[in-house]
């Protein structure tokens, strides 16, 4: 009898190696943590079964699989699994329904001698699971959310605390207009997976309590499901204050550093180019909101900086773009936010006094 399994739990906190045989157009909608896509059917072999499926039932569409794939594909997709499982001994199999893909690729392990336990109900099944616990962690788990305004040092803060989980690392994002890293976001789906992983796992390791960052519902492209953000901001709130010249040197770091960093190693040719127009579009998204004047000046800021990098090497000629920025724009927004927020302040201080003070 082929070894079925559905202890979800058991998976999230041991964060156990997942072998999903599902199409790679599935797995970049979503997928879950350590999770590895070796696929029995590629994309088109998947989108012709299916057609077949359809047209002439599941007899036919399985008899199509066979064809498609062969002895040989069969022994190729066999050695990717065996290898996998080598590197990975304790994997668990699954493809979306639990059924017929990862029973027969359950089936052709077995026939190389090797045994390996399947997800019953699948990928369905377990993201369902998911997103139940989800809902129901962020209603029993009180939420202390860090607030303040940009560049203050929120998610720096975060890591001083085990309950802690950062949104924006899960959504692979810094959270603002100019948020967006080199490399490409989290899928929705996978952002939801890692977060419902993050809070199952904070509520066995016996916290009644969580921080988070002051966030919007969305994180750049992904977005906090909207019934779980209610559940997060019925929270209280904590301001850290952070100092402007200190906030211009973390936004300096994060957002010029370590962004034009990021994108050199993406673009080895063209990384400060392709950075530079990331920056600029960014910009413009919000050119709106700024209103043609201090867009322009901004604009204009910056083209400036970047002429004088480009002289001189040296990237801190961006602090005045970065400290226009915050004082024109976001802190005006920020202040009006806070005061027409109904989460009630139980707390304001520097880093070292919020440490302190949850910590206490």
């Amino acid at each position: 009898m082929s070894a079925l399994m559905d202890d979800f739990l058991s998976i999230v906190l041991n964060e156990t190696p997942l072998l999903d045989v599902r199409a790679p157009v599935e797995f970049r909608k979503g997928a879950f943590k350590n999770s590895t896509n070796i696929p029995i059917l590629e994309d088109e072999e998947r989108r012709l079964v299916g057609i077949k499926y359809k047209n002439s039932g599941n007899e036919a569409a399985v008899a199509l699989a066979r064809e498609l794939i062969q002895d040989s594909g069969k022994e190729l997709r066999t050695q990717k699994w065996l290898e996998y499982i080598a590197e990975n001994p304790s994997a668990i199999l699954y493809c979306f329904r639990g059924g017929q893909r990862s029973s027969i690729a359950q089936q052709w392990l077995k026939e190389a001698k090797r045994d390996i336990v399947r997800i019953k109900g699948g990928y369905k099944a377990f993201r369902n699971y998911l997103i139940q616990e989800s809902l129901q962690i962020s209603k029993e788990l009180d939420t202390l959310i860090i607030g303040g305004r940009t560049g203050s040092g929120k998610t720096l803060l975060l890591p001083a605390f085990e309950n802690s989980i950062d949104l924006e690392n899960l959504a692979h994002h810094r959270g603002s207009s100019f948020g967006a890293f080199a490399q490409q976001q989290n899928s929705q789906i996978g952002f939801e997976n890692d977060l419902a992983y993050k809070l199952i796992q904070k509520k066995h390791a016996g916290y009644k309590d969580i921080v988070i960052e002051h966030e919007s519902h969305n994180i750049g492209q992904c977005y906090i499901p909207k019934e779980l953000y209610d559940n997060f901001m019925r929270g209280k709130l904590i301001l850290l204050h952070t100092p402007m010249h200190e906030r211009v040197a973390i936004i300096h770091q994060e957002y010029i550093v370590n962004a034009v960093d990021e994108f050199s190693k993406k673009y080895p040719q063209e990384g400060l180019q392709k950075w530079a127009e990331q920056t600029l579009l960014s910009l413009k998204k919000i050119r709106k909101r700024l209103g043609n004047e201090r867009y322009e000046k901004l604009e204009n800021t910056f083209y400036n900086a970047l002429t004088e990098y480009q002289r001189s090497d040296n990237l801190t000629h961006f602090n005045t773009f970065i400290e226009i920025l915050l004082r024109e724009y976001y802190d005006p927004m920020y202040d009006y936010q806070i005061q027409k927020s109904s989460l009630e302040v139980i707390f304001e201080g520097d880093m070292q006094e919020i440490k302190e003070f949850l910590k206490s």
